[in-house]
């Protein structure tokens, strides 16, 4: 009988451990919200693809007067005068216990590329983006929110 109760713990253990990854996955779409105006900006699609993580833009919210299609005139290699709209900006990070890092973030804005440093946070509906400059306490905070 001992060994029956040892079985059943064990297994409900490891499920609520399961659906708890699960619940803090960033795999899917987050709404960008700009850390300066609050406004927000476009959606970003998280995937996972050989143990790392990996975003692009999928959709813009842009002002009236605002380019409705802009390209990144100010990137550099690859990017160079590319289309926002489908582009990857964050790419190879690995995760670490509750976070992922150890890959980059594009701000197609300035065309700067960052060190990348995510978590999820409340319950899995909001994303902790970290972009840094080398360390990463030389950098900045944006708070994502997660979209069904």
């Amino acid at each position: 009988m001992k060994f029956k109760i040892k079985v059943v713990f064990l297994l409900l253990t490891f499920l609520f451990i399961q659906s708890y990854a699960q619940i803090l996955s960033p795999v899917g779409n987050w709404k960008t919200i700009d850390d300066v105006t609050g406004r927000k900006k476009s959606i970003v699609k998280i995937w996972e693809e050989n143990s790392k993580l990996y975003g692009k833009i999928i959709k813009l919210f842009r002002l009236p007067d605002e380019d409705p299609d802009p390209i990144c005139d100010e990137c550099k290699g690859k990017n160079k005068d590319k289309q926002v709209l489908g582009m990857t900006i964050m790419w190879n990070l690995s995760q670490k216990k509750n976070h992922w890092k150890g890959g980059k973030i594009l701000d197609p804005e300035n065309g700067k590329i960052y060190g990348c440093k995510i978590r999820v946070i409340e319950n899995g509906e909001k994303l902790e983006v970290r972009g840094f400059l080398g360390i990463s306490l030389l950098g900045r905070n944006q708070i994502w929110e997660k979209v069904e």
